[in-house]
């Protein structure tokens, strides 16, 4: 069995413990900005006093709350901002001239779209990324003891008891029954989708969705899918993908964008397969319908299509595609839950494993989306594929627990030549999204406005972290 592939394939000398304990509350909690990979190799014995973790979690409670009451402050004051140039507009309205009406409807419009953008910020953008640091906290403190039992469990060799440990049966194995009664309601589901108006365009470029495909198949072809593999890459830069019931895999532009190598992008696609085999949605939608569940969406549609006011900014999302598609569908239709993203997160181990990848690329992505990239532009990621530390827990476990594969695939040429083309397309559709009437700017000629934070902005730059003065650290004992 392959010991060492908690992490990756690396050499002895890389995965020897880390150094010592240190009593520094800024510095562990500059530990946090590291990648899981990274976490992992070095955690595999105590190196913070449990003081220390607690200080560190304490200050991770102060630093959000913090950031979430700069937000909301702001929020505050950009609706009292926008209450009177609303008030202005209505009670003035037959004494403004042409260039006053003009410049107190771009007002308007810059307050809505940064009130909208503050909005994402508050509900979303915060939570994941404080959830991930507090994900990768919890690495720190209980990764050693999980380590020792994983040796303990290969050592004795009862790995063969965890469940779907038959990984020599992928594909003739049953991990769940009538996998084939879900495609209707997945036929459903597609139609919802295309109704309600939610459903991008599908990507039109032959090669970008042909690699994508043929990818998903080879992957299908050595998972526990029993239903045809139905892809489709959509014309949008929201990084997001997901599976609906009955085997209709959804891939957007931006995650293929986003992702770094040909493992990358396996390790997603296995994942969301995982949850088709498991029929995941199937077992969370019991007492509920397709047309029920797709209520919230129909919501968002109906109003956006009236131009009305969406919470959470949610026009301003779907306007420029940071997300919107990823929040309006229903979690129940995806398979999403915590006990069910865990039992995705083993099978699509597996499945990559079995399909002959690099078996780290889902957390490479993963650990792209909450460390490198920023919080903003992984919104929709994160909502589908929440992050918290059972996961990559669950992760490293299976990796240490599969057999070692010579010579993983990590990438190709032909992913890099899917690439190349991707660039040329998302440089047109950039190009001609600027040409597009905006949802969320009717009024033209209106000054540029600044905006509240970048895409792929991390959010240590919206929200520094508090420091602590060295006089206030207590010492603490080293483990």
């Amino acid at each position: 069995m392959c010991t060492l592939c908690l992490v990756t394939t690396v050499s002895g000398a890389q995965l020897r413990a880390g150094p010592p304990a240190q009593s520094d509350v800024d510095g562990l909690l500059q530990e946090l900005q590291k990648p899981y990979l990274d976490l992992f190799r070095a955690s595999m014995t105590p190196r913070f006093a449990a003081t220390m973790l607690e200080q560190a979690r304490r200050k991770l409670t102060e630093s959000r709350e913090q950031c979430l009451r700069r937000f909301k402050a702001r929020a505050k004051g950009q609706e009292r901002a926008l209450a009177v140039a609303q008030d202005k507009l209505r009670t003035q309205a037959s004494r403004l001239s042409e260039a006053e009406r003009h410049g107190l409807h771009c007002e308007i419009q810059n307050l809505r779209v940064a009130r909208s953008q503050v909005q994402m910020v508050i509900d979303h953008a915060i939570p994941v990324a404080y959830q991930n640091r507090e994900a990768k906290l919890d690495l720190i403190e209980r990764w050693p003891a999980e380590y020792v039992a994983i040796q303990q469990t290969l050592a004795t060799g009862a790995q063969r008891t965890r469940r779907w440990s038959d990984v020599e049966d992928i594909g003739f194995r049953e991990v769940a029954r009538d996998q084939d009664q879900d495609v209707r309601d997945g036929e459903d589901a597609v139609k919802q989708l295309r109704v309600t108006g939610l459903l991008p365009r599908e990507l039109e470029d032959d090669a970008v969705r042909g690699y994508v495909r043929q990818l998903a198949e080879r992957i299908a072809a050595r998972s526990d899918v029993h239903v045809p593999l139905r892809v489709t890459v959509l014309d949008s830069k929201e990084i997001n993908a997901f599976a609906l019931p009955g085997g209709f895999l959804f891939v957007e532009r931006g995650l293929v964008e986003a992702t770094d190598d040909e493992a990358q992008l396996a390790g997603v696609l296995a994942h969301e397969m995982s949850h088709v085999a498991a029929r995941h949605a199937h077992k969370l939608m019991q007492r509920e319908t397709i047309a029920s569940i797709f209520y919230q969406a129909a919501q968002v549609a109906a109003v956006i299509l009236t131009g009305g006011v969406v919470g959470v900014g949610m026009y301003y999302a779907l306007q420029y595609g940071f997300y919107g598609l990823g929040l309006a569908i229903d979690l129940k239709l995806l398979g999403v839950s915590r006990e069910f993203e865990l039992e995705a997160d083993q099978l699509g181990a597996q499945y990559a494993w079995n399909a002959g990848y690099d078996t780290t690329g889902f957390v490479r992505f993963f650990d792209k989306m909450a460390t490198r990239v920023g919080y903003v532009n992984g919104i929709s990621w994160f909502h589908s594929h929440p992050p918290f530390y059972e996961r990559m827990r669950q992760i490293q476990r299976e990796l240490a627990f599969l057999p070692a594969r010579p010579s993983p695939v990590v990438t190709t040429p032909a992913f890099d030549a899917m690439k190349a083309a991707l660039a040329r397309i998302s440089a047109r559709a950039t190009e001609e999204e600027a040409k597009r009437p905006s949802l969320v700017a009717p009024e033209q000629g209106c000054p540029p406005l600044p905006p509240e934070y970048q895409p792929d902005q991390p959010i240590d730059t919206l929200c520094p972290p508090p420091r602590t003065p060295p006089s206030s650290v207590p010492s603490s004992p080293r483990c």
